[in-house]
């Protein structure tokens, strides 16, 4: 059955929705149409708003409808530690599950040359910047445990350590509560590769 081009437009927008396929997004398109468009107004409302409003942060870069986040803008927070992590949701997912109390940086993603993604586009000089001031004693490489990651992660000690700063990269390995026969081959050997005297 054809949908109208107004019913298709709003399935093919809800597409671009991360794990988002079509059935996904018809289901979604008929739920808000056929049973809560008040939800719906609300939510394209919320949506344009935020789309308008927040930017990034200035001094760290995660998202944010304020200049600074209310991270940065904290005098609790450890001014001499920086967390490297690679989007805003990595800040998010540390400061959930950890008792983290120092500044973050927020790449935006990872160095990938063979998709454009240069030291650049990821904001190298800005992190070197922050890294020039002198506040810093240690910068904690939180990127994904990924080939891109992993050179992300080397490329930034590489900067660090000219400026004389500790870099530290944070553990992976074996998820608590896992069972070693169904842990994979490379996060079984980064396990052993990185194992500590008790």
């Amino acid at each position: 059955m054809q949908f109208s081009p107004l019913i298709n437009r709003l399935i093919e927008d809800l597409r671009c929705l991360p794990g988002v396929g079509p059935k996904s997004a018809q289901r979604m398109a008929f739920h808000l149409l056929e049973h809560n468009r008040e939800a719906a107004k609300r939510l394209a409302e919320t949506l344009l708003e935020a789309a308008e409003k927040i930017g990034h942060c200035q001094s760290c870069r995660t998202l944010t409808e304020t200049t600074l986040c209310s991270v940065c803008a904290s005098a609790k927070r450890d001014a001499s530690k920086l967390c490297i992590v690679e989007t805003p949701a990595d800040v998010n997912a540390i400061e959930q599950a950890t008792d983290y109390n120092g500044l973050y940086f927020v790449l935006m993603g990872h160095l990938s040359p063979l998709d454009g993604i240069g030291p650049q586009e990821i904001g190298m000089e800005l992190l070197e910047e922050r890294v020039k001031n002198g506040t810093i004693d240690e910068v904690i490489l939180a990127t994904n445990p990924t080939v891109e990651g992993e050179a992300t992660a080397h490329y930034i000690s590489e900067i660090v350590k000219e400026y004389g700063i500790k870099s530290t990269r944070i553990a992976h390995g074996v998820p608590v509560g896992g069972e070693l026969e169904y842990v994979d081959g490379g996060t079984l050997s980064h396990a052993f590769s990185g194992r500590r005297e008790l």
